[in-house]
């Protein structure tokens, strides 16, 4: 039977034959010292799991035009692997991993030249891994050495990435699986942190309800359900720490009238999945709470709407970004004696004091995965930015299915003079992760409330 890594892997082969053929060489994650003795918790490189679904360090892939894959990999250890755990080792890889050969990683140095002898070219990724043109050179060093034997070297060199980016951007059955199960995880980590918070400020606990609560219950979560870490740092915001976005979870209280937002998911068997909610941290919106909620929950609303095949990847934050625009008009965030219309607002840009970002990302392996934002092939046009200078842009990717993105607005009000007092320190974002369809989009985290009476009814519960 044929794996999902083994048709990447001759996907990548048929590129590299139909560019005239070549050699792809990819090395994995280095491990990270955390402090003295102590090391990070490793993370492969996602590339390279990609395209073999391994995950030990000081691991290599080489692909050749011809189809024909080799890993280099550690070498079995007996001391090594009592205190560090099994290896797969060499012997073992190509049955496990539907390889052409493996070898221990102490001969990369010995085989590598041998590997790209002859060559037309070689591909690997650029500036990602430190050290690595400089290692690739040097093997390159030791092919053109062997000039006057006959020996041909390598005659261009191309990124991977590129290459790697497009395959990626685009999910396949077995990682649309994936990503639906960590969304169906996040989901319900963000449902147990909704209902610690009301639980704890209904009966006060010793010391106050803090941020790191809601952090705890969160992982506890993500790991119950056997997903391995969360997909990036949990931000939970309470109050008016949701006006910073990249704000990390601390020591703040969570106190009955605010509002807590908690941006947070798990990563799943090397798949993220993303999402953002803002909930009150008692169970109950305030009016001035629920009028901004409803704004930015009618944008997501409106997002959703535009998020389907054949249209723009930046489509939705338009189509969100207009009805923020109209929502900080109506309720005075924008004075419209000064602003004007929502044409004009939007042409100033004077939307950005209370929505600094994009609407959507890619999804996938990385939280914020790769893929090109704009459409391969296209034509850079002249376009007046904000501040009514010229610059050049291409149009913005045309959504297929298969593609997967966040869906993301949100509202954040910081004291400032004209801003009515009665929104001041609300901050809300609401986020989910959306896989486009034949037809439309599928919301893969929409396990957690998002409306506003449905949270409330949650957290009573």
């Amino acid at each position: 039977m044929t794996t999902v890594y083994q048709k990447r892997r001759a996907a990548v082969a048929k590129v590299l034959k139909a560019a005239g053929g070549g050699i792809a060489l990819l090395p994995t994650a280095p491990e990270a010292a955390r402090n003295r003795d102590s090391d990070f918790a490793y993370r492969h490189d996602s590339y390279f799991y990609y395209l073999t679904g391994f995950s030990e360090p000081d691991s290599w892939l080489v692909i050749e035009a011809s189809g024909k894959s080799t890993l280099f990999c550690r070498p079995k250890d007996m001391e090594r692997e009592i205190w560090d755990g099994i290896r797969l080792g060499p012997k073992a890889a190509p049955a496990s991993l539907a390889l052409d050969q493996a070898f221990s990683v102490e001969q990369l140095d010995q085989r590598m030249p041998e590997l790209l002898a002859n060559q037309p070219a070689v591909w690997f990724p650029f500036a990602t891994h430190k050290g690595l043109e400089t290692q690739v050179d040097g093997w390159l060093n030791k092919v053109r050495a062997r000039a006057r034997l006959g020996v041909q070297c390598p005659q261009s060199q191309h990124d991977l990435c590129g290459l790697l980016d497009e395959m990626r951007l685009t999910k396949d059955a077995h990682e649309i699986a994936i990503l639906r199960r960590a969304g169906k995880i996040s989901a319900g980590a963000h449902v147990r942190a909704m209902q610690t918070s009301a639980a704890m400020l209904r009966q006060p606990v010793k010391g106050g309800a803090r941020e790191f609560h809601l952090e705890a219950e969160l992982l506890h979560e993500f790991r119950r359900h056997g997903a391995q870490y969360p997909a990036y740092t949990s931000i939970v915001a309470a109050g008016a720490n949701a006006c910073i976005l990249h704000y990390r979870a601390d020591t703040a209280e969570l106190t009955s009238g605010e509002l807590c937002l908690i941006d947070a998911g798990c990563e799943l068997d090397g798949y993220a999945s993303d999402i953002t909610r803002t909930f009150p941290a008692d169970g109950k919106f305030t009016p001035a709470q629920r009028t901004l909620y409803d704004i930015v929950l009618a944008a997501q609303e409106a997002a959703i709407k535009v998020t389907k095949p054949g249209k723009r990847f930046n489509d939705p934050h338009d189509a969100a970004t207009r009805v923020l625009a109209q929502g900080m008009l109506d309720t005075g965030l924008l004075d419209k004696a000064k602003h004007g219309t929502l044409d004009d607002v939007l042409a100033s840009g004077a939307y950005r004091q209370f929505y600094m970002h994009r609407t959507s990302h890619w999804m996938g392996m990385d939280v914020h995965d790769c893929g090109d934002y704009s459409e391969p092939g296209s034509k850079a046009r002249a376009e007046k930015d904000a501040q009514g200078q010229t610059v050049m842009k291409k149009p913005s990717r045309i959504l297929r299915p298969g593609m997967v993105l966040t869906l993301e607005p949100g509202i954040y009000v910081r004291p400032a003079k004209g801003v009515p007092k009665a929104f001041w320190n609300i901050g809300i974002r609401i986020e989910d992760d959306a896989l486009i369809t034949a037809t439309g989009c599928e919301l893969l985290t929409r396990g957690v409330p998002v409306k506003a009476d449905e949270i409330e009814a949650l957290m009573r519960g």
